[in-house]
């Protein structure tokens, strides 16, 4: 008998109330690694796995200060919240037996988070650089969309009989794929802005962190461009559904996602004619959480998988 057989079954409640933890660190996560970089605090714990030589929690030195190692050492332990949030959602849906492409995503959560350590580990070895700092926090997005996409997939049906029905015609579904992409390459312009941006995530005097040496008003406006045609390809895309009558989930879901992306362009805007100030960094990456995560929302409400009793 395996261990996991020993606990009682979870109710799909629980299934799903763990499901929604799993977005919720996998999000959070990105955010307060952005504080870590606008307080300067990304050497706060300037080796890694131990946040000193010979200590895994932070010591009195005074060549790093301790505000800097709080924030830098709470956003390591934010990973733990991550990892065991993954762990019992894993254990969870396994002990209820559910199906293979459930298991599948919810085994992505555990193995990313490894992955993302690993990517951390690299990223204060090389002294905070650049191009390590952007695949951490695109790492990041996409495990937010795959959480998202667990989350779903917990609600539908298990069972032999039920069947995936398309909401929407195909050609939209190749639209909304089309967006989903066009918002991969606004994350990446994004990150890069940051690259050569003020914010470098660490201040000191005697460390030099590699920057990305492009002027930052080209990749300003690459990035806004592309954000100018996602939010209008998410006009586009209403404008289709409406004349399909897709059903009330879909459009409720592309109205959010137009909403939020309206409003992180605004932020942006304000943060770049205001010389990026820290707060408003830290909003537009909790915007882009929100805007990753709606999108997978609505990525995942055009097709479902129900019992055809329902349909």
């Amino acid at each position: 008998m395996r261990l996991v057989d020993l606990l009682p079954e979870p109710s799909l409640r629980i299934q799903r109330s763990l499901a929604a933890l799993v977005v919720f660190t996998q999000g959070f996560i990105s955010v307060s690694g952005a504080i870590v970089r606008v307080t300067a605090s990304g050497l706060g714990c300037p080796t890694w796995p131990q946040c000193f030589p010979g200590s895994y929690v932070p010591v009195a030195v005074s060549e790093v200060p301790r505000i800097h190692q709080a924030i830098e050492f709470g956003n390591r332990m934010v990973t733990f919240a991550v990892v065991i949030t993954a762990a019992l959602a894993v254990l969870a849906l396994i002990r209820a037996h559910r199906r293979r492409e459930v298991l599948v995503y919810a085994w992505l959560m555990p193995g990313s988070t490894v992955l993302q350590a690993v990517i951390g580990g690299i990223t204060v070895r090389t002294g905070l650089a650049w191009w390590t700092v952007a695949v951490h926090l695109l790492v990041s997005m996409l495990m937010v969309w795959l959480a998202v996409q667990l989350y779903v997939k917990v609600g539908e049906p298990d069972d032999a009989s039920a069947v995936v029905v398309d909401r929407v015609p195909a050609p939209l579904r190749h639209l909304t794929a089309l967006c989903a992409a066009t918002l991969a390459a606004v994350l990446v312009t994004g990150t890069l802005v940051t690259a050569a941006g003020p914010h470098a995530g660490d201040k000191s005097t005697t460390r030099t962190v590699a920057r990305l040496k492009v002027e930052i008003a080209t990749i300003a406006h690459l990035h806004e461009s592309l954000l100018i045609a996602f939010l209008g390809m998410l006009v586009g895309l209403g404008f289709a559904l409406a004349a399909v009558r897709a059903a009330r989930p879909v459009t409720r879901r592309l109205v959010a996602v137009t909403v939020l992306t309206f409003a992180q362009g605004l932020i942006g805007l304000v943060q770049y004619f205001t010389g990026v100030p820290a707060v408003l960094v830290t909003l537009h990456v909790a915007g882009a959480v929100l805007v990753t995560g709606a999108t997978a929302a609505l990525w995942a409400s055009l097709r479902e998988r129900t019992q055809p009793e329902s349909l």
